[in-house]
């Protein structure tokens, strides 16, 4: 997918993405401490059946669980030497699972380290941890790229220039912030939308964070300085962790998908869930924003 064609479908309706990956690949008995990416490469079947509802549900744009598929994450469990292989082999299921009716994008997300002089990061070892990936990603056939869960607007400037270094594809952006608009290392959601989009992000906005009731002056805010789409992809609410360590959270399908609303009215052009949702929800949203 080119960046224009990614723009010129921007500019025909609100695009809507998936759902939670982790937290139902856990329900589908993945165990904890794992890599996910291995574990999914290893039960194809759990992927391919999660995707496939959410293709179902309505999902225009699919996350391909290639979220910790860099040579920090896969590194944290030994298995770097299968990057590629890891990549392109989910790259590949998530395209069945699409069959053609939804796009694929590749997921990265940060390292975890962050940059000097907040940490140990060099700026050109990140750059080069994100060109390896997108590489593996761009080779295995996505049709655009996401970088998601960010929590700086630096390591997040990295990737999106790692991307234009090695493809044409289209960037887009998602960062974990506070209700009030603050990122977890520094600066604002205000702040990411003015930096990225320079440097040529095609859409830019939030994941995970909290749930869409907390985040409509955030939205707005993006909206009222943002040149590109806005993402909108919170939780299901507030989580309740059960005596099994299992994390509960507080909005059901259809109270989920009228905060949605809100944040689609707030200038939200690039909606889907994060933690807590699944195929149940996306279709709620779907319902809500298109019915």
């Amino acid at each position: 997918m080119r960046i224009e064609e990614f723009k010129k479908r921007a500019s025909e309706g609100v695009i809507l993405l998936d759902g939670a990956t982790g937290s139902n690949l856990r329900l589908a008995g993945m165990p904890v401490g794992v890599s996910t990416e291995q574990w999914v490469y290893d039960h194809p079947e759990a992927i391919l059946r999660l995707q496939r509802a959410y293709v179902e549900a309505g999902s225009d744009i699919i996350y391909a669980p290639t979220f910790m598929a860099n040579r920090v994450g896969l590194g944290m469990h030994g298995i770097e030497d299968r990057l590629k292989t890891l990549n392109a082999g989910l790259v590949k299921l998530s395209k069945e699972a699409a069959d053609g009716r939804a796009l694929v994008a590749g997921d990265i997300t940060t390292t975890g380290k962050p940059l000097e002089p907040v940490g140990p990061m060099s700026y050109q070892a990140l750059f080069d941890v994100y060109r390896e990936q997108i590489e593996a990603l761009a080779e295995a056939g996505v049709d655009l790229l996401v970088a998601e869960t960010m929590m700086a607007v630096d390591e997040t400037v990295c990737a999106v220039e790692a991307a234009l270094s090695v493809c044409d594809l289209p960037v887009m952006c998602s960062l974990t912030m506070e209700a009030d608009g603050h990122l977890l290392l520094g600066g604002s959601a205000v702040e990411a939308v003015e930096t990225l989009q320079t440097v040529g992000a095609c859409a830019v906005g939030l994941n995970c964070s909290v749930g869409p009731d907390q985040l409509e002056a955030v939205v707005r805010g993006m909206k009222a300085v943002a040149e590109v789409p806005v993402i909108a992809k919170p939780n299901a609410g507030v989580p309740v962790m059960d005596e099994r360590g299992t994390a509960h959270y507080s909005m059901s399908p259809e109270v989920f998908a009228r905060s949605m609303t809100h944040l689609v009215e707030a200038g939200a052009g690039i909606v889907g869930g994060c933690c807590g949702t699944n195929p149940d929800y996306i279709r709620a949203l779907r319902d809500a924003i298109r019915g």
